[in-house]
């Protein structure tokens, strides 16, 4: 729970880097809070209002996150757009998601990963 507060606190930052286990404990989270309230949705016949705006209130934290993880393997955030294209782009995503951190300092900032285990 501690790295899915951690994404809302920083809702709108598109500036440093994000762990891997940053990234995937709130994509974890939030897929598993989407299918409670979809589970909710369903047993009580009512439409997918409560599961939209839980959408868009962690629209920007997502967006968020994945760019900050694409800094940490040196990439720009912009690279976030190849999931435009159809199949292919997403399975790109996916597997820059899954990298390791670049190694040391980079463009986008320190490494996460050392700063966490230095402290």
């Amino acid at each position: 729970m501690h790295w899915y507060a951690k994404v809302l606190s920083n809702y709108a930052v598109f500036r440093g880097r994000a762990r891997r286990t940053e990234y995937w404990m709130f994509t974890l989270i939030n897929f598993l809070i989407a299918l409670i309230l979809t589970g909710i949705e369903a047993m009580m016949a009512i439409p997918a209002v409560l599961t939209s705006i839980y959408g868009l209130a962690v629209l920007l934290p997502s967006l968020g996150v994945l760019i900050r993880r694409l800094h940490d393997t040196g990439r720009t955030g912009w690279w976030f757009l190849i999931q435009l294209i159809p199949f292919i782009g997403s399975i790109i995503l996916l597997v820059f998601m899954c990298l390791d951190s670049q190694e040391g300092t980079n463009e986008y900032g320190p490494n996460p990963k050392e700063t966490a285990e230095s402290s």
